[in-house]
């Protein structure tokens, strides 16, 4: 049987992938966007997904663990954000609508993580502080694709 440290380890490394492939969506986004508006938030968003990352990574070397440095390429979540830039030349709707598609995949697997009876309370808390940014960027991208899509 594995320890609490190692199962810890184990699913923050896989939040640290997730996290990571978000970051290189938005910076993918920020990258080939046209509109200074969609890039600025993008790129804010990328920031940001860094400083969770990071926190994770902390989180990992505090319980004696090497974190993951690199997103996973076969993530669902980088692949939904490797099609953006087919997407852009369908316009900003499009484009808004991949990334909320890889914010719905990020959101639930932080969510499936916080429900994880095998976590230890501590980290189960930095998994719940890191999900208020997830769940912040999930629902900010969520409103914007329906400001677009109620657009005349």
């Amino acid at each position: 049987m594995k320890s609490t440290s190692e199962h810890d380890i184990k699913v923050l490394n896989t939040l640290i992938e997730t996290t990571l492939d978000s970051v290189d969506g938005y910076a993918e986004a920020a990258k080939d966007s046209d509109n200074p508006r969609y890039r600025n938030l993008f790129e804010q968003r990328a920031s940001e997904r860094r400083r969770v990352a990071t926190d994770l990574q902390s989180q990992v070397r505090a319980l004696g663990g090497n974190p993951e440095e690199e997103g996973s390429i076969l993530a669902a979540g980088h692949r939904v954000f490797v099609s953006i830039r087919d997407s852009l030349s369908k316009g900003d709707e499009s484009v808004v609508d991949e990334v909320e598609r890889g914010e719905d995949h990020i959101k639930a697997k932080f969510e499936k993580a916080i429900r994880d009876g095998d976590l230890s309370t501590p980290v189960r808390s930095t998994i719940e502080q890191a999900y208020g940014s997830v769940r912040s960027g999930h629902d900010q991208m969520r409103d914007l694709k329906h400001s677009l899509e109620s657009r005349p």
